[in-house]
């Protein structure tokens, strides 16, 4: 244990360019993800809800999540892959890359999101699901940006952050699939002067 933790000290994440100050701290996320497993517990008690992931990035939102949460419930991955791109958060239209494992039909859902933008993904993955007759879906992200929203009617019942339009590094977040590993979130810097 003390041996991983000695090699990714000696790593050397901030040597990429892109990658930029630190937004919010592993203690700042750690500390926000134990109110929102309080919470959910609370809300979710007696219950035993499914917690569906979607991939990659909120993976480690996920895992932190499940293991701040007082009450039984399982886990799942649904992987969407969004086509059509308008930029940051926005895809014209998604693609189920990899279906649920789990039968839902008659469960609580809890969607876990790195971060809401537009809404389409999640409205999408939304009415997907909801074809499946779960007992009831709501969401939980990381990071939120309202202000983005092209759809209204979004079971968003959990927030972590309200964050501005950045791109960010960290936690869960990547750079050309590297970098989710980093503790903290950090601000990604365009390299290309755009």
């Amino acid at each position: 244990m003390a041996r991983a933790a000695a090699a990714r000290a000696d790593l050397p994440p901030l040597a990429d360019g892109r990658i930029g100050e630190v937004y919010l701290s592993a203690g700042e996320i750690a500390t926000r993800v134990a109110q929102l497993g309080e919470q959910i517990g609370d809300d979710y008690a007696g219950r035993e809800p499914i917690l569906i992931g979607c991939l990659k990035s909120s993976f480690i939102f996920l895992a932190d999540l499940s293991r701040a949460l007082p009450i039984v419930h399982r886990v799942d991955f649904v992987e969407l892959a969004g086509y059509g791109g308008r930029g940051t958060g926005g895809s014209s239209a998604i693609r189920l890359l990899k279906d649920l494992d789990l039968d839902i039909v008659g469960q609580d859902i809890l969607l876990v999101e790195d971060v809401v933008d537009t809404g389409l993904t999640l409205h999408t993955l939304a009415k997907t699901l909801n074809l499946r007759e779960p007992q009831s879906i709501a969401a939980v992200t990381l990071l939120d940006r309202p202000y983005r929203r092209l759809v209204d009617d979004l079971p968003v019942r959990y927030v972590g952050f309200t964050v501005p339009d950045e791109f960010f590094v960290g936690y869960g977040f990547d750079l050309d699939e590297r970098y989710r590993n980093l503790p903290d979130l950090h601000l990604a810097v365009d390299d290309q002067g755009s």
